[in-house]
Parts: C-alpha cells; structure tokens; sequence
C-alpha cells in the first residue's frame, strides 16, 4: 500500500518540522525573557536571516549564500549577546540555579499599596495647580535597564513622600530638568535624561512629552507621568502615546489600574500564562489563515445564484 520509503521520509519530515519548532520556540522564548521593544525588533530581525537562511540552504541550495548567511547570523547573535549580557548572564544565573519559574514572573517591585501612588498623585496635583513642570517614570512589571537612559541621574534611594517630590522639580534645584525615576515604592534616582522620541507627531511637544514618548517606545511595560510646564495639563504616556489632559481622579484610576498586582484568587503560574499567551496567539493565527482561506474560495456569480422562490411559471 505504501512505498518502501514512506516510513523514512515520515521520519525526516517529522524531524525537520521539531527542528524548525525548537527554533520558533527558542526566539519566543527570548522575546519573554527580553522586554525592550528594541531588543525584540533585533530578535525578529534575526528570526527573519534564520529563516532566510534555512530557505537559501535546505530548499535552494545556494551555497555562496548560504555561507554568507550563516556567517551573519553568527556576527549578530554575538552582537546581540555582548549588547544584551546584564540579560544574558541573568538568564545563565537562573538557569544554573534551576530556577525555571523566574522566567515568567512579573517585577517584584511593584509599587506596594496605595500610599505610593497616593503620594505620586498627590505631588502630581500640587505641580499642576503651580503650573511646575514635571516628568516622572514609573518601572511597572518589567526592570528597566539604566543603560537605556542618556543620563542616570543622582542616585537617591529615599522614600517617596508628595514633599520630596515637588521639592525635586522646583526650578531652582538642579535636578528639576530631568527626569524622577520610580522603582517599587522608593525613587532610586532623579535627574534622569531620557531619549526624545523621533516621530513626526511628538515633534509639536515639548521636551518632557517627547521624552516620554520616546521611554514608553522602547520600554513596553513603564509608565510616565508628564505635567506640562506651560498649560499645568496631566499627560500619562505608555507605549509611544500620550493620553492627555487628565484629572487627578482619572491619574489615580489609570495608575491602579497600571501597577495592580492580582489578588491570591487569580493568581496565576508563569508556565500557565505562557500556554494561554501560546494558546491565544495560536488561536489568533489559526482564525487568521481560515479567514485567508475563506476569502480565497471563489465566489458565485450571479449566474450561479439559486432561483427566486417566487419564480413564475
């Protein structure tokens, strides 16, 4: 009933699709591992030369090409691991220590409590009705690596009170020209420069908007409270965009809503979160490609539709 050589191309395709999966996984992986969108653009990057490259040498068989290929893959995976080696050696720490469940937890210093945000949005509300510039970033559930700032700043690790902050942001301190950086419930530095972002619509902004645009592009998961100089207005930006003017009331609500951590009924395991994020974007494509193929089926003419009902005799 078969060829003779059925259970050995079985086989081989079998084991080229696991090759091509460990693949996909090992880059999703490290797309979980690494948080910055910048880091993940490079991984995609990479991603697309692997592919290019299997296609080049498994099924064209151009070996120039191939040869080139390989050595570029080569160059920018170590260009990727001496650039990203505080991540790369914390992968190796956890790994070594078999603590596998690291992985996928989410920042433990999360701002505890309400306080901490009582005291931000209550610094916030001051600065506003005073018109005093301000521009704070908050680290939510991804650490923020401080070579990605232009400048650190002053190292503080003080306690966050409303006092400390509207005394940093005076425009006789030296440090109100940056930025207040926010990790868990202390502020570890203050002065911080921040890199401006490029696009075309956060040009008409001033400084302290387009650097938090430009924050909130490359860190997904941070959040950056701007009070305008000029207008006294509250902007929050998170992933690239501003969502201005707010209210004291309406800071809160989105803050809470930012840096909550789950209650002990819905917490969740890394592991099970990484299957449903797998499962759902696996849904999501699976829906895609029969969608896709549905628009590809041929659709009836209008010769080809079904007599009317009413037809007379």
């Amino acid at each position: 009933m078969f060829s003779s050589g059925f259970p050995d191309n079985l086989y081989i395709l079998l084991r080229q699709l696991i090759d091509i999966g460990l693949v996909f996984s090992t880059f999703y992986f490290l797309s979980l591992l690494i948080k910055e969108r910048r880091a993940q653009w490079m991984i995609r990057g990479l991603l697309i030369l692997v592919i290019v490259l299997f296609i080049s040498d498994r099924l064209l068989k151009l070996t120039l090409f191939s040869f080139f290929l390989e050595r570029l893959v080569v160059i920018c995976s170590l260009s990727m691991a001496v650039v990203f080696q505080s991540d790369f050696r914390r992968f190796l720490e956890q790994l070594g220590k078999f603590q596998f469940d690291q992985f996928f937890e989410t920042n433990p210093h999360l701002p505890k409590g309400d306080s901490v945000i009582d005291e931000i949005v209550e610094a916030v509300k001051e600065l506003s009705q005073n018109r005093t510039g301000a521009l704070i970033i908050i680290e939510t559930f991804n650490t923020i690596e401080e070579r990605i700032f232009l400048n650190a700043g002053v190292t503080l690790n003080a306690e966050i009170t409303k006092e400390l902050l509207q005394t940093i942001f005076q425009t006789k301190t030296l440090l109100h020209d940056g930025a207040v950086f926010i990790r868990g419930s202390e502020i570890v530095s203050a002065g911080v420069i921040l890199p401006l972002s490029d696009r075309e619509a956060s040009r008409r902004l001033g400084t302290r908007h387009r650097a938090a645009m430009g924050i909130t592009e490359i860190v997904e998961n941070c959040v950056c409270v701007v009070v305008s100089e000029e207008t006294g207005s509250i902007s929050l930006g998170e992933k690239g965009t501003l969502n201005r003017p707010l209210t004291s009331t309406k800071l809160k609500e989105l803050l809470e809503e930012k840096l909550s951590t789950p209650k002990e009924g819905e917490v969740v395991t890394g592991v099970t979160r990484l299957s449903r994020k797998i499962g759902f974007q696996g849904l999501n494509m699976l829906k895609s490609f029969l969608k896709l193929d549905k628009d590809k089926s041929p659709r009836k003419s209008d010769n080809q539709l079904p007599p009317a009902k009413n037809k007379r005799k």
